[in-house]
């Protein structure tokens, strides 16, 4: 016997009511990082079988209010960060003014010649070197994103040697003198390559919003750096400000 009333002759399905009724429960009653009850209870508590109650949770994944931790539950995931791009974009200075913390951890870091793509957004030949530093950055111990940037090493040629880690852009104004301005963004929504799932702590078959920008030096428009930068989508909204 249901606990809940659910439509049972009605056109709709009965997973979709109850992905519904979760969805206005969770929003009254649940803080971001609280675990439903166990699906055997829910499917209990709605009279369904755990097929259908797992349906209705897929709904809810989809959506971006919760997601599954293997072992764990289903957890309730904070709203969509309001996360702004302009000229002067800034990691960290954004997410702390959203009161988050935010790190930033180095994956790997090499010196490497400059495929075709990435010199032309740098304005190099083809083949020249350029430093590639793969980072991760998240949020209240949360990943959030991975950016791949490409500088050119001509300009910068002990950049693999000083920087440490912290805000890219920080060090170059620190060390370098260079204050960046972003001058593109192109946005698009993929699925994640490469071990950027597993680096997100999210499934292979959900989107990532990619954000290709090139950063220039203030002082002469000279191009600096070309990042590529894969946000979890259902963590996310961004804000293209002119």
């Amino acid at each position: 016997m249901s606990l809940y009333a659910l439509a049972r002759n009605a056109g709709e399905a009965l997973y979709f009511q109850i992905a519904k009724q979760l969805e206005a429960e969770v929003s009254r009653q649940y803080a971001a990082g609280d675990c439903l009850p166990a699906e055997g209870e829910l499917a209990l508590r709605y009279g369904v079988n755990r097929h259908t109650l797992r349906r209705a949770i897929d709904e809810l994944v989809e959506s971006g209010l919760v997601e599954r931790r293997h072992g764990r539950g289903v957890f309730v995931l904070d709203s969509h960060l309001d996360y702004q791009i302009g000229t002067g974009t800034r990691f960290t200075e954004n997410l702390a003014a959203l009161g988050l913390h935010a790190e930033n951890r180095i994956l790997r870091m090499q010196t490497l010649p400059a495929s075709e793509r990435v010199a032309e957004r740098l304005g190099l030949p083809a083949g020249d070197s350029v430093c590639w530093i793969e980072t991760l950055r998240t949020t209240d111990a949360r990943p959030l994103c991975v950016i791949s940037h490409f500088i050119a090493a001509a300009r910068f040629p002990d950049v693999a040697l000083r920087y440490e880690g912290g805000s890219l852009h920080e060090f170059l104004g620190a060390t370098y003198g260079c204050r960046l301005r972003r001058t593109e963004s192109l946005v698009t929504s993929v699925l994640p390559q490469g071990d950027d799932a597993r680096l997100l702590g999210m499934p292979q078959n959900r989107p990532v919003l990619r954000v290709k920008s090139v950063n220039v030096d203030d002082r002469d428009g000279t191009p600096v750096e070309y990042a590529i930068t894969r946000f979890r989508a259902d963590r996310i909204q961004l804000r293209i400000n002119p």
